[in-house]
């Protein structure tokens, strides 16, 4: 396990936690819309190549939330903000989800921001087919257990498996209430956010999904394609929403293969 630190900075007269860890080139990391999952296998198998800069989003655990973010858009000028503070820019970036649509739409504002950029089951654009499930009106367990292929997985059960305690319930309630506050309307996707990618250009882009995801439906990817001109994606077998849990070792080596390129 790499040593991790965990250090507050300020962007825009507001508080934001960071978490590092690992050695070599910056990797901005953006969690999900449920936080930060900890310092988990596949994070430690790129600490070797890769320094981990990973923002715990406002609202989430132990980033106060700042009220005048009102949307994706408002969090990811905020991240950009804290990019152009730490002097990180260009750096790559790896985001997941929620995090994805935060990273779509920071390439869009500014495509310099950005050496590479990998986004994995990536909210943010409507899909002409299907629907990003709406991960609202259901319980937090069920919710977890959406984001897999299969819930009996020892990797997801090392993560989120046994009696969630009450401080684990309430941080998951405060992620998913902020990203309501943040996202519900239109309902996590941005409807300008496909045209506004059409400027972007040389910012080599991966699209990674699980073939069984549940949460992001193969159209969010075809949209992501057809938004971003150059971009490729690759399908995980024999996983959900969170690849980088169900396939670690796949994932990692198309992660590490890609920055390298």
């Amino acid at each position: 396990m790499a040593n991790t630190t965990e250090q507050k900075i300020i962007v825009a007269k507001s508080e934001l936690t960071l978490i590092k860890g690992g050695a070599g080139k910056p990797l901005l990391m953006l969690h999900d819309e449920l936080g930060f999952p900890g310092w988990v296998k596949w994070n430690d198998e790129l600490a070797a190549e890769c320094e981990f800069v990973i923002p715990l989003q406002p609202g989430f655990d132990k980033t106060p939330r700042i009220d005048w973010i009102r949307s994706f858009r408002d969090l990811a000028s905020f991240y950009s903000m804290a990019v152009r503070d730490m002097g990180l820019g260009p750096v790559d970036v790896i985001a997941f989800s929620a995090g994805g649509y935060i990273a779509a739409e920071m390439v869009a504002s500014d495509p310099s921001i950005f050496n590479h950029m990998i986004l994995v089951g990536p909210m943010g654009i409507k899909p002409e087919k299907g629907e990003i499930f709406d991960i609202f009106p259901v319980t937090i367990r069920t919710h977890l257990r959406a984001t897999v292929a299969d819930p009996g997985n020892p990797a997801f059960g090392t993560i989120y498996g046994g009696d969630m305690t009450p401080e684990q319930f309430e941080a998951f309630e405060e992620a998913r209430a902020e990203s309501a506050r943040i996202g519900w309307e239109p309902y996590m996707h941005n409807p300008s956010l496909p045209y506004l990618l059409r400027g972007v250009e040389n910012v080599p882009t991966l699209l990674i999904r699980g073939a069984q995801d549940k949460i992001v439906p193969q159209g969010c990817i075809d949209a992501y394609k057809k938004a971003i001109n150059g971009s490729r994606s690759t399908l995980i077998a024999d996983a959900g929403h969170r690849p980088e849990v169900e396939s670690s070792a796949e994932f990692v080596k198309i992660v590490s293969e890609f920055l390298a390129s």
